[in-house]
């Protein structure tokens, strides 16, 4: 069996990473990888669904169990990725996406390096304060910072595979998706293992 692919998606707060990859695991063999983390969960979230909501002591057991592909501090929160979900899926021939920040992506990149890495950006400055200004849950002073912080991530993008600039939904999931179908068509040993098949057959 051909082990799945692993696509991380990062991009600044706003950009609208999380929908995009929501609508990719529409798709049948794509999973979303839950993260843990031990800020609170919004009023629209779910523990286990969009994230593990942990305390920062649960938290540092699991880094010493060693129980995270990567973890980061953002914001004075801790994010992580749950190392045995993640490569039991790959292993299984499923797909994963990480939904992860910059810091954790090029942890990720150093340890698992086949990763594909793909980097979203909003069309606008203008456009990203709008939406983060909708969610109702930042002060002025935060949205400030998180704009702030979205010009030192953008200086990131070349550490990426590919970069998607979300201006219409639509749009952005069908360029994503598009990715994963080239990711898939590459020459990579399967294709080698079938085409000594063909030789043996001959």
């Amino acid at each position: 069996m051909d082990k799945g692919r692993l696509f991380v998606v990062s991009g600044p707060s706003g950009a609208g990473k999380g929908t995009i990859c929501q609508k990719l695991v529409e798709d049948r063999n794509i999973e979303l990888s839950v993260s843990m983390t031990t800020r609170a969960p919004r009023s629209f979230e779910n523990h286990g669904v969009n994230y593990y909501f942990v305390s920062k002591d649960e938290f540092q057991d699991t880094i010493a169990d060693d129980g995270l592909l990567e973890y980061a501090e953002v914001y004075g929160n801790y994010y992580g990725t749950p190392k045995n979900m993640v490569l039991e899926k790959l292993n299984q021939g499923r797909d994963v996406v990480l939904e992860i920040d910059i810091q954790g992506a090029m942890k990720v990149k150093q340890a698992y390096p086949k990763g594909v890495f793909i980097f979203i950006l909003p069309p606008s400055m203008a456009e990203l304060r709008k939406r983060i200004t909708g969610r109702g849950s930042e002060t002025e002073a935060a949205i400030n910072m998180r704009l702030g912080e979205t010009l030192k991530e953008v200086a990131y993008i070349d550490k990426y595979d590919y970069c998607v600039v979300n201006g219409e939904l639509s749009e952005a999931v069908e360029r994503v998706r598009a990715i994963v179908t080239a990711e898939h068509s590459r020459v990579s040993e399967s294709i080698r293992h079938l085409i000594k098949k063909y030789e043996e057959e001959i």
